[in-house]
This record gives C-alpha cells, sequence and structure tokens, in this order.
C-alpha cells in the first residue's frame, strides 16, 4: 500500500496547509505501475531495427539490443519461448521483431521480450545468399580441383560489366598503364537491378560462342563492376550467373565489389578479385613483371660486371699477396730467422741441462755425506741392542706369566684328583679281575670279586645277594 505522510513545506519552500497531503511511492510500487501501464497500453507489438550488444548466456537466454538511428531498446529471448529462426541473431543483423513489451523491474528498464522474428531487408538477402551458397557448393561448383589456371601472358579478354561504369574505366586505366598491347572484348549488360542476372549470364555465353567462332580467341572472362550494398550487388548472387560462370569454357575471373564483398560469382569463378584494379592488376602483373625485368637487365647487367670486375681484382690482390708470400728471398729470410731462434733455444737448453747437472751432482754429493757407512752401521746397532733388550724383557714377562697359569691349573689339579675325594672318607668299587668301577648296584652280581679303594689302601670283597 502507498504511505501517506505529512508535508509541513513544498519544494518552493511555502507553507502547505496542515491538512494537506501527499502520496509517496516506494520504487518497487512505482516500477510495478510502470509495468502494467506498458503492457496495457502496447500489448503484442512488431518493431524493427538492428542487431547490437548480442550476448549468449550459458543458462541459454539470448540478450540483445535493437536500435535505430537515434534510440535503442533492450531484448530478451527466453530459453523456453518456443522461437523459430533463433539462430539468425547475430550483431548487424536487421531484424522484425514481435514481442511484449515490458519492464525488468531489478533494473527499472523497459525490455521486449521477443516471441518471434524475421529478417527485414538485407537480412533476408543474406539468408537466400547462405542458401543458395550450400545448394551450390553440395554440388560442386565452388570445388577447387574444377577451377582452371589463368594464362600466364593473356592477351585478349573478355570484359562483362556495365560500358558507364566506374570499374570499366579503373581496368582501361590499369591495363594502360601496365600493358598496352592487352586488348579488351566489352560485352556490355547491366550490373544492378531487374534483368541484370540474366544479360550477364546472356553475355558469359557470347563471348563463349565468339571465341570459339573468331579467329582471334578470348584468352579468359573478366566479370566485374564496382561496390555497392547487398542488393546493388545482388544480380551476382544469382544463380543463372553461377550456372553461365560454371559452364564457361574460358576461365573466368570474378571482381565483384570492394575487397569486403563476396558473391556467388567469386565462389564459382576460377580466380576471384578483390576489385577491379586488382584483377586488372593480377591479369597484366606476368607482362608488368617481364617489362620490368627487361627494364632492369641492362643496370643488372652493369651490376654483375662491376662485382665481376671487383671479384677478379680481389683474386688478383690475393694471387700477388701469395707471391709475395712465397717469393725465395722471404722464404730464405723466415728459413735465417728460424735458425736463429733454434741457435738460440739450443743455447738456453744446454745452459738449462748444465745447470740441472750441476745441481743433481751437488744433490748426490750431500746424499752420499749423509748416509756414510760407518753413521749406517752405528745407527743399526743401537736399533739391535735395542729390539734386543726388548726381546729379553718379553720372553721373561711370557715365562712369568706361564709360571703362573701352571701353578694355577696344578692347584686345580689337585682339587680335582681321586685322593683328595678319598681323602674325605670315600672309596671306589671296582671289579678285581676288569678293573672297572661300579657305580650301580645293580651292576655286581652275586659271588662277583670286588676291590675297593680306600684313601689308603684297598680292601677284597665277594657280592651278595640282599
Amino acid at each position: 500500500m502507498p504511505r501517506i505522510a505529512k508535508s509541513q513545506w513544498d519544494f518552493s519552500g511555502e507553507l502547505f496547509p496542515a491538512e494537506a497531503i501527499r502520496r509517496v511511492y516506494s520504487v518497487s510500487e512505482l516500477t510495478g505501475e510502470i509495468r502494467r501501464s506498458l503492457e496495457k497500453q502496447f500489448g503484442q507489438i512488431w518493431i524493427n531495427g538492428e542487431i547490437t550488444n548480442f550476448r549468449l548466456q550459458s543458462s541459454g537466454h539470448i540478450y540483445f539490443t535493437l536500435k535505430d538511428a537515434s534510440a535503442q531498446l533492450s531484448c530478451v529471448l527466453f530459453r523456453n519461448d518456443p522461437v523459430a529462426q533463433r539462430e539468425l541473431l547475430e550483431d548487424g543483423r536487421r531484424v522484425i521483431l514481435k514481442g511484449e513489451l515490458t519492464v525488468y523491474e531489478a533494473r527499472g528498464q523497459y525490455q521486449l521480450r521477443v516471441t518471434a522474428l524475421e529478417l527485414q531487408g538485407v537480412g533476408a538477402l543474406q539468408a537466400a545468399f547462405e542458401k543458395l551458397k550450400q545448394k551450390l557448393n553440395a554440388e560442386g561448383l565452388f570445388a577447387q580441383e574444377r577451377k582452371r589456371p589463368l594464362p600466364r601472358f593473356p592477351q585478349r579478354i573478355g570484359v562483362i560489366t556495365s560500358p558507364t561504369g566506374a570499374a570499366l574505366r579503373d581496368i582501361i586505366h590499369v591495363v594502360a598503364r601496365r600493358n598496352r598491347s592487352l586488348e579488351l572484348i566489352l560485352a556490355p549488360c547491366l550490373v544492378q537491378g531487374t534483368g541484370a542476372a540474366t544479360e550477364i549470364a546472356s553475355a558469359i555465353r557470347l563471348l563463349n560462342e565468339w571465341s570459339d567462332c573468331s579467329k582471334t580467341k578470348l584468352d579468359l572472362i573478366l566479370v566485374t563492376r564496382g561496390g555497392g550494398s547487398l542488393e546493388d550487388l545482388w544480380a551476382f548472387n544469382e544463380e543463372p550467373v553461377a550456372r553461365a560462370i560454371f559452364n564457361s569454357r574460358l576461365p573466368v575471373v570474378s571482381a565483384v565489389g570492394h575487397e569486403i564483398d563476396f558473391t556467388i560469382s567469386d565462389f564459382v569463378a576460377d580466380l576471384r578479385a578483390a576489385t577491379p584494379s586488382a584483377a586488372a592488376e593480377i591479369l597484366t602483373e606476368n607482362v608488368f613483371a617481364a617489362y620490368r625485368w627487361i627494364t632492369q637487365v641492362p643496370g643488372r647487367i652493369r651490376e654483375r660486371l662491376r662485382q665481376r670486375f671487383a671479384r677478379e681484382l680481389n683474386q688478383q690482390r690475393q694471387f700477388t699477396q701469395r707471391l709475395q708470400r712465397c717469393h725465395p728471398r722471404r722464404v730464405l729470410n723466415e728459413k735465417l730467422q728460424r735458425l736463429d731462434d733454434l741457435r738460440l733455444s739450443l743455447a738456453r737448453c744446454t745452459r738449462h741441462d748444465l745447470s740441472s747437472c750441476r745441481s743433481d751432482w751437488q744433490n748426490l754429493q750431500e746424499r752420499l755425506v749423509r748416509v756414510r757407512p760407518s753413521q749406517i752401521l752405528e745407527q743399526r746397532r743401537a736399533v739391535f741392542d735395542q729390539e734386543n733388550r726388548r726381546l729379553h724383557e718379553q720372553l721373561r714377562h711370557q715365562l712369568q706369566r706361564l709360571r703362573y697359569c701352571l701353578g694355577g691349573l696344578q692347584d686345580r689339579l689337585r682339587l680335582l684328583a681321586p685322593e683328595q675325594v678319598l681323602g674325605r672318607g670315600y672309596s671306589i668299587t671296582m671289579d678285581a679281575q676288569t678293573g672297572r668301577i661300579i657305580r650301580n648296584a645293580a651292576e655286581a652280581q652275586p659271588g662277583q670279586r670286588l676291590r675297593t679303594r680306600l684313601a689308603t689302601g684297598a680292601i677284597q670283597s665277594i657280592a651278595e645277594e640282599v
């Protein structure tokens, strides 16, 4: 609900009566009122213009702007709306749209919700162009393998264009400047408007027939006109012209419009040139290049002779220098210098060797003084005496250690001797005949003679059954 508030002041600063009131809208309320008013007043409308700012979102919705010379309108095409030919939407195309005028309240922006679309003017022609292009391409009219090479030095060219157009003047100007001997055979025709396509196709067939019947054959055909809009160039986008170019027995060059313009005839022709002037330059390039090459031949010959003379002079200088380097006097001088170097080197080596021998002799003499036999013998005798004392000392310690070990073993042997056990009151019973020790009563048989050894003496006895 709108909010009612009292105010004491209007915008001019005058005091309102106390009972005066005013209605204050919120932004959402005002936007909603505007939206309902627009939808009620306009409903479904048709509008035309040029597409710009085309955006396809990941959600599938399409947003773009429709503009003319002085205004623009935001448009939206939702993914789920059943609108045919939505693939025709792209920047620069002129279209006619059907939709509902509404307000996008989040931004307070009015927009058109698109429910149908169709191409307008150039857009319709562009669609027809693409359709015919796909058809002819499927039939093989654009195949590269069927395109024929152009003659290298054409002498006579058939030109199909308007006799009053700028294209013909440009071609004549280029040919006159680059190859005056090139003959142009004009087949005048309309290049735009009603019946232009039929006249162009008829001119192509006429030039082919004239070339077959005449003694002066044509080398190729140039189909051309100057720049213009898509409607102006449409005659070169019609199927009869494409069929006539395809069936031509002579190679065909297409030069229609400007560099950015492409027509069906460009795709069917054996060669496409960007402009009429460019086509004339291409057709005269080989002759122009040959003429330019011929005019440059004297200069090239002079340059080659200059280079050859410079090369020969350089070789002569090199030979002179080599001869000077190989002259006998120079060789002899080099040998004499080498002999002097060897003589100096021999003297230096002799002095060096003599000094080295003298140094070696002094070293040997010093070593001989240091190694006198009496001194070495005295040193060896001192070492022998020292080692002898160390040997006797080691033998004495070893003998003492062995004596200690022997005494310990004797004590252990005395402790383990049987006499020590017998001395403590034990005895050893043996078989009197075999001397075998009886350790168990079961080993003694009744009547068996036994011998019992005591600490002192022995006792004979006979075993009885217990």
